[in-house]
């Protein structure tokens, strides 16, 4: 059942929860919509255009230290936060807001802005605010707990419904839009993983859109991390070289080495340690015993077998068919 339904497969395995305004009654819809994003957001008046089908598919993913990653489809509608205390401690944070497709408002502060697909911004669910999304739209939502602000933003309040963007934007963007489209296939672990990622992105959004310069040490971790997913989504790339690796996170391949160099390594030797980890989880795993070893080999990025079985030995000092037997046969 898992395998034919990968949302409810990866809400299990990730302790997520969905609400989808299709399980209720049409005329109950928008009073239940109220109250769901009352509870899991912010206290919101909701006003589906007449005209308009009302429709809003929301999954909610809890990563560490508070912080909660929210894919959401909708058809057209406006949200209304009126003056009013939250009710709940759940509600004191800030939003990001990336928006993947239709076109999005957002109001607050008196300042308004307007995002295009690919473009973020952010706001209090704390204080008042309007958000009108004239089309139907996609859009991921990342709630960070207030707390996780304070030490480094003392004027957050005047950068809400900005438009935040770094000199990384495209990858940062890019990472975020991987992160929802493959949430589907991950284990708990490599999504928890993300969790500082996250929110060293918006950070650094913010950190620039203020003015402000950001540690360069966090800047190369984030980078790393930009690098390293990036390879791990196209392991099975067989031509995947550093050219490539460079165009798609925007990163100078110099760059690039200079980042594995301080860890150690290097950037081929990253790629292919990957690969090895990922042909031992097949040759190791039951699920995958339908699959031959060239087959494995091919999926892992391994274009020639006999360097596979060389350096799969090498590694894990069994052959890969010795290998698979013996975890087969524990």
């Amino acid at each position: 059942m898992e395998q034919n339904n990968p949302i409810e497969a990866s809400l299990k395995r990730l302790n997520g929860c969905r609400f989808n305004t299709e399980t209720q009654p049409e005329r109950l819809r928008q009073e239940w919509l109220r109250e769901i994003i009352g509870k899991e957001y912010a206290n919101v008046e909701v006003k589906p255009p007449k005209q308009t089908c009302l429709f809003n598919d929301m999954q909610i993913y809890p990563l560490l230290n508070g912080i909660r990653f929210s894919p959401i489809r909708s058809n057209p509608i406006q949200l209304e936060r009126l003056p009013a205390e939250p009710t709940a401690i759940s509600q004191d944070c800030y939003f990001a807001v990336l928006l993947l497709s239709g076109s999005y408002k957002l109001e607050q502060g008196g300042r308004e802005t307007f995002l295009r697909p690919g473009e973020m911004t952010i706001y209090d669910a704390t204080e008042p605010h309007k958000i009108t999304l004239p089309d139907p739209f996609s859009k991921l939502i990342i709630s960070v707990p207030r707390a996780q602000f304070e030490k480094e933003f003392q004027n957050l309040n005047q950068l809400t419904a900005t438009k935040i963007s770094s000199r990384n934007q495209a990858g940062n963007n890019h990472t975020l839009t991987q992160l929802c489209d493959g949430i589907h296939r991950m284990d708990k672990s490599s999504f928890l993983g993300y969790s500082l990622p996250v929110l060293e992105m918006i950070k650094e959004s913010l950190i620039e859109r203020g003015g402000l310069q950001r540690d360069i040490s966090s800047l190369k971790a984030l980078s790393l991390f930009r690098v390293q997913q990036y390879i791990q989504t196209h392991l099975e790339n067989e031509n995947l070289c550093a050219e490539d690796i460079s165009q798609g996170v925007r990163l100078s391949i110099r760059y690039i080495n200079e980042l594995f160099q301080h860890q150690n390594t290097s950037l081929m030797r990253f790629l292919t340690e990957k690969r090895l980890e990922r042909s031992q989880h097949y040759l190791s795993n039951a699920f995958f015993s339908d699959l031959s070893i060239t087959d494995i080999a091919l999926r892992c990025g391994f274009k020639n077998f006999s360097h596979f079985s060389r350096v799969f030995k090498e590694t894990y000092l069994y052959s890969p068919r010795a290998y698979r037997q013996m975890m087969m046969s524990n």
